[in-house]
């Protein structure tokens, strides 16, 4: 499956890799799951996973990046007519609509779900992803 995935279940995954954000990071690890994304995006969990209060290992840290930014893909994506409730996190509906992405997965699926007609970008949060990735896996 190809993701655009949210800083924040990139972040909960490793802080609580028993939940479903744990669950997801497995997934990208192990191949079973494309992560979609553009230099903004990238760009963000670097600065994010480097905060001193997340107390991250570096080089786990550079080595997760690294393997996201090899297996992922880099999109070049155009701006869309968004409003949304952090403008910061624009990069990641603007990514999933660039692409063929089958979901955009968030903690915060409000806050991308603009009014209707103003994209077509499946999103969910971590838990319905680990449902939807079981289904396509049994199928």
């Amino acid at each position: 499956m190809r993701i655009v995935l949210d800083t924040i279940v990139l972040v909960s995954g490793l802080l609580n890799p028993h939940g479903p954000p744990g669950r997801i990071v497995d997934l990208i690890t192990s191949g079973l799951v494309q992560v979609l994304y553009d230099d903004r995006i990238i760009g963000e969990y670097r600065e994010v996973l480097a905060r001193p209060r997340l107390n991250f290992d570096p080089d786990d840290v550079e080595t997760l990046l690294d393997f996201i930014a090899s297996e992922g893909e880099l999109v070049t994506s155009t701006p869309l007519p968004l409003t949304l409730p952090d403008p910061d996190d624009l990069p990641f509906p603007e990514v999933a609509v660039a692409t063929t992405a089958d979901t955009l997965v968030t903690g915060n699926a409000d806050h991308y779900r603009p009014p209707a007609g103003q994209h077509q970008v499946a999103v969910c949060t971590p838990a319905a992803f680990i449902g939807l990735w079981k289904s396509s896996a049994a199928t």
